[in-house]
């Protein structure tokens, strides 16, 4: 990591999640071999404590007085909570209307919230022009070529996890695009230093279809990234219309023969439900997008049976309950005593 002053590295215990081998899952989807990397176990329970320790630490090293971040909310949660641990005040810039949940998280950390009544690309801009007009360092912004370097350790992980035996194929959920480059440079890195063998695995990236740009962009054959002026989509934290690293996401996908796909809203909500009733892993939409995208690329035969696949699931479904509340059975309630449940459960075996 570029971080050369250890004294001054800001750690919270981000990384080394679990590597779920998803055995009940694959049968389903008819897969050789699947994971999913599950990233809702770190601290702030998203990927992204990776990134936002590498940049707090970063900003310390340069001697930044206050950090932030524009976000669409876990890197508001990442950042706020690492600025907390730093002692340094943080701003973070969000779109007004995203997960409740996510502003509280961030709230609790000591953050100042501000809603931009716009997209994430006006809160985005608003908050490049406040790291300029205050010399406050973004974390995503003018920290950003360090920040994406947390990242890439996703990679390392995935493969060491694997006994250093890269998979055949990574399916990431994108919005800026910043991590599925990472993924890339990470497996390419491990290849350069002898850790890996032949690391030629394919990287996918998945969209949802409310905001897929770099989708559109990969099935145009172009390399032009069109972006979605109004993103419209359950997948909030992926709802990216000009996304940052668009144009380099859309390159590593096609040099490392991976695929684009996207999947409606429904079919993200099915998938959030298949995974967690399968391998008892919660994700919030974007987690959902990877497992929907994975699961058309099966049916269509683009992604073969014998492939061994690896999802990342970025963010707890915790963080967004509302996305999935009209889909969730409400408690079914009896009366305290063991007629009340036998009843209930003759009826459910009758049914």
């Amino acid at each position: 990591m570029p971080v050369d002053d250890t004294s001054k590295i800001v750690d919270l215990g981000a990384g080394y999640t679990t590597l779920h081998k998803c055995g009940r899952l694959a049968d389903l989807l008819g897969l050789r071999s699947l994971h999913v990397k599950d990233d809702t176990l770190n601290p702030t329970c998203s990927f992204k404590d990776r990134p936002a320790t590498v940049a707090v630490s970063k900003a310390l090293e340069f001697g930044a007085k206050v950090v932030g971040c524009a976000s669409t909310g876990n890197l508001a949660a990442a950042t706020a909570a690492h600025a907390s641990r730093a002692g340094l005040p943080c701003y973070v810039f969000i779109p007004k209307g995203i997960e409740l949940n996510k502003i509280l998280q961030a709230s609790a950390y000591g953050a100042m919230v501000i809603a931009v009544d716009g997209t994430y690309d006006d809160a985005n801009r608003l908050a490049a022009q406040a790291a300029e007009s205050y010399d406050w360092a973004f974390v995503n912004i003018n920290i950003r070529p360090y920040y994406v370097e947390g990242s890439k350790t996703l990679a390392f992980e995935i493969c060491e996890q694997l006994n250093w035996n890269p998979p055949d194929h990574v399916i990431v959920p994108v919005a800026s695009g910043a991590l599925l480059c990472a993924i890339y440079k990470g497996i390419d890195e491990l290849g350069k230093i002898g850790l890996v063998k032949d690391p030629e695995v394919r990287v996918t990236g998945a969209q949802s279809q409310g905001c897929s740009p770099i989708v559109a962009a990969y099935k145009s054959g172009g390399e032009e990234v069109e972006p979605v002026e109004r993103p419209s989509t359950i997948a909030k934290s992926l709802a990216i219309g000009d996304p940052g690293d668009g144009v380099y996401a859309v390159k590593r996908i096609r040099e490392s023969g991976g695929l684009a796909e996207s999947a409606s809203d429904v079919e993200i909500l099915d998938a959030i439900l298949l995974l967690a009733k399968t391998e008892g892993i919660f994700t919030e939409p974007a987690g959902g997008v990877a497992i929907a995208v994975l699961r058309k690329l099966v049916e269509s035969g683009e992604i073969s049976r014998d492939e061994e696949v690896v999802c990342l699931v970025t963010g707890n479904g915790l963080k967004t309950t509302e996305a999935i509340l009209s889909s969730i059975a409400k408690p079914i309630e009896i009366q305290p005593r063991l007629e009340s449940l036998k009843a209930l459960v003759t009826q459910r075996r009758c049914n």
